[in-house]
């Protein structure tokens, strides 16, 4: 087993999960076998669960290096073949109090494994003041030297900054930092994360690894990274856009939603439309938002009604309240018996709960009592749209995280209306996918469908929201669900260029496709 250690300095958000990713996709476009990932440094104890024997943990850092060594050999692939590579994205900044038993646990981990199994990235900034101009390389300096004074000295430095590094900054660089000028990678400002991979490749970070980890890797022209050039440019040159309303309770710090936006971020690049998020936030479309605060709750319900699709995170019992209210304002939508339907968590002596915690859920504990992980869903129904659009498969496999579920006593009054539960557990117990009758696309899943999506296959789940949000889905579904022959891209993106030629010709910066369209 390989291992890359990815850490980073200076700042956090620097792009370590960015660097960590783009890493993997072209270590994975050679054909290896790769995993990865995610530490955040936070040593986080659930008493609620601890036996009397488990309260003290005597060494923490042999427990984070087991674990990591553990995790790197789960197959990640369909094939079911055991990693051959694990990048290591390690959270937080070097310094951080909260790492300091990782960055010693892989202090000790690179003696464990020996160098030729491992790695280390160490991600800084590279800031360039306006009043200057000039590229400032001593926050790098700084974080390197802290870095190496804990123990890891980096194999590569990935330069963050808002220009390509100049010459004489990466030589800089390369003398105070104790590495080859070719071992300082330039990471700048591009107009999309899905360049990255590209601009590493560029700069020989592949070679690099073949000749630093003994990789056994042909160097030839890859499938994979060709697929992924063709999926960067198209993302510069989308015309048509599509906006989608995200419902939900945390919308004003949008990285809490990040994987979903990533997943309907793939999706709209797979029908070559660029993506508008409306984020609203779900207590302004409350009744009582309109009385205390009128202008904000016609403003929500305005984004609302002028977006082509609607999300709300959460799926229809998952955890979070703005998921529960799906099945919840349905129940109290049909008739009088069900006007006091609720969930257990905010009512327990409710009629109807529509929403209860699972069975094996002990209520008031919260640690360590979610249902957790990949979990197969098998479908129900034949004429399913979702299973459609999973490709006719009779079960699907997705990641679960949630300790709520809707009430299986009550789902046949819900059937009797349209309300339609096509998908469920192998026990036949929990319900997983619910679909409206007679209507273009309402689907609700129990799992999180946004950890699996890719840039080059989108979630189905996403995609068919997108789909149908661009007014596309009846005519994917006609076509056995494909999209249109890829030249036709090709044409489109083609004519883009084109135009983009002209405009420069005739000095203008904005592109009227009408005033064009005679041309082409």
């Amino acid at each position: 087993m390989k291992y890359i250690l990815v850490t980073g300095g200076v700042i956090s958000g620097i792009g370590k999960g960015i660097i960590a990713s783009s890493v993997g996709t072209i270590l994975k476009s050679c054909g290896l076998h790769v995993t990865a990932i995610k530490i955040d440094p936070y040593i986080n104890i659930d008493a609620g669960t601890f036996s009397p024997y488990e309260h003290v943990v005597p060494h923490i850092t042999d427990a984070i290096q087991e674990w990591v060594m553990k995790q790197a050999c789960v197959s990640v692939d369909d094939d079911g073949v055991e990693p051959q590579i694990c990048v290591i994205e390690l959270g937080g900044t070097v310094g951080d109090i909260e790492s300091m038993p990782f960055i010693e646990a892989f202090r000790q981990f690179q003696f464990k494994v020996k160098r030729e199994n491992f790695c280390n990235i160490h991600v800084s900034l590279i800031p360039q003041p306006s009043t200057t101009g000039e590229q400032k390389t001593k926050p790098t300096q700084n974080s390197v030297r802290e870095l190496r004074g804990l123990g890891l000295s980096p194999d590569l430095i990935m330069c963050r900054c808002a220009t390509p590094v100049e010459t004489a900054v990466k030589e800089k660089i390369s003398m105070f930092c104790h590495v080859e000028p070719t071992q300082v990678i330039c990471v700048h400002d591009v107009s999309s994360v899905y360049k990255v991979p590209l601009l590493l490749e560029q700069q020989g970070v592949v070679s690099y690894f073949c000749q630093r980890l003994n990789l056994p890797v042909e160097m030839k022209p890859r499938k994979m990274l060709t697929k992924w050039k063709e999926m960067a440019d198209r993302s510069d040159r989308l015309l048509e856009h599509v906006s989608i309303a995200l419902v939900g309770k945390y919308t004003k710090l949008s990285d809490s939603y990040a994987s979903v936006i990533k997943a309907l971020e793939h999706s709209a690049l797979a029908i070559n439309h660029k993506l508008q998020v409306k984020y609203i936030d779900s207590a302004d479309l409350e009744a009582t938002t309109l009385q205390d605060e009128p202008v904000k709750y016609h403003e929500a319900w305005q984004k609302l009604c002028s977006s082509h699709g609607v999300l709300v995170p959460g799926g229809f019992g998952v955890r979070g309240t703005e998921g529960k209210m799906l099945a919840i304002s349905w129940a109290r939508k049909q008739n009088k018996p069900f006007l006091d339907a609720s969930s257990t968590e905010f009512n327990p002596e409710s009629r109807h709960p529509v929403v209860i915690e699972m069975p094996e859920h002990n209520p008031g504990q919260m640690g360590g009592t979610m249902r957790l992980g990949k979990r197969r869903t098998i479908f129900k129904s034949s004429s399913s749209l979702l299973r459609k659009l999973y490709g006719n498969v009779e079960y699907v496999e997705e990641r679960h995280r949630h300790r709520f579920e809707v009430n299986p006593e009550l789902t046949h009054h819900f059937e009797k209306k349209g309300l339609q539960f096509v998908g469920q557990d192998v026990e036949g117990e929990r319900m997983e996918v619910i679909e409206l009758d007679d209507h273009c696309y309402f689907v609700g899943v129990q799992y999180h469908p946004e950890f699996t999506s890719r840039p080059i296959k989108p979630s189905p789940p996403y995609f068919g929201l997108l789909l149908a949000a661009a007014g596309k889905l009846q005519s994917y579904l006609a076509k056995g669900c494909r999209l249109s022959p890829r030249y036709a891209l090709k044409v489109l993106s083609f004519i883009h260029y084109l135009v983009e030629v002209q405009l420069k010709l005739l000095n203008c910066d904005t592109l009227d496709v009408h005033r064009f369209s005679s041309i082409y």
